[in-house]
């Protein structure tokens, strides 16, 4: 049982931009549940603590204290190495990944855990992840639903992952499992790319984060390891060289 709760240690539930306190009570008393604890919440406001402590009921107050406040999604997965976004619509969209359910999302996280910083990212309650803020996640989950009401409350979907993530962890065969490049590495190897392929006119423009999409989209099939994300910046430099002394 220890090294089921390092590997929980190792997940971050992230709520992004979440409009009500009692809904981050709500998920923190889901996390204290399935024996989550390690909460991040993007905002740039302050929410009722008094109204997150009623809806986390006082055995999940522990986490509730310990939320980590961040003011960008991209600092709030820095760290993380494989990072999943939630998402109720099913559209084939450039910027979309490859849907999973989340018991197949669990089953994929708990070898992954033991080397690797997890995180799940739940969107605000009206509207969920925009394709903008889904550019940073290695996979997506979807949670199947009856056609007569597709909608889910936050706490809702966060307790479905949660419990998939709890039966999955406790099943799990510790095995090797390399540790991948984290999100910070992989944001500015993209931002790296990006520069590199204008530099040589690869993409276009006036809109270089469209068209680096299509990219993210192909390197994120691959789970890079840091060596693997430096030899990329490293071909990245050589060719930036190279280019200007074509063009001096």
């Amino acid at each position: 049982m220890a090294a089921d709760r390092a590997e929980k240690d190792h997940v971050t539930i992230i709520l992004n931009r979440p409009k009500y306190a009692g809904n981050i009570g709500s998920v923190a008393r889901c996390m204290k549940n399935t024996g989550l604890r390690n909460l991040s919440v993007v905002t740039d406001r302050t929410y009722d603590r008094e109204e997150m402590l009623r809806m986390s009921t006082h055995c999940a107050a522990d986490i509730v204290d310990n939320i980590m406040y961040w003011n960008t999604l991209r600092d709030a997965v820095a760290e993380s190495h494989y990072i999943v976004g939630t998402t109720a619509r099913r559209g084939s969209k450039s910027a979309r990944q490859p849907l999973t359910v989340p018991r197949e999302m669990a089953e994929t996280l708990a070898p992954l855990s033991h080397h690797n910083n997890i995180a799940l990212i739940f969107g605000p309650e009206d509207r969920g992840l925009t394709n903008d803020e889904l550019k940073f996640c290695h996979t997506l989950v979807t949670i199947p639903t009856a056609d007569d009401l597709r909608s889910l409350n936050l706490s809702q979907a966060v307790m479905i992952c949660c419990y998939e993530i709890l039966i999955a962890f406790q099943e799990s065969v510790p095995r090797f499992t390399p540790r991948l490049a984290s999100s910070r590495e992989l944001e500015e190897m993209y931002d790296h790319l990006r520069d590199m392929f204008m530099t040589i006119d690869f993409i276009n423009h006036e809109n270089p984060d469209y068209w680096m999409m299509n990219v993210r989209r192909l390197l994120s099939r691959f789970h890079l390891h840091s060596k693997e994300v430096k030899i990329i910046r490293g071909i990245c430099r050589h060719m930036e060289r190279y280019a200007k002394k074509q063009n001096a």
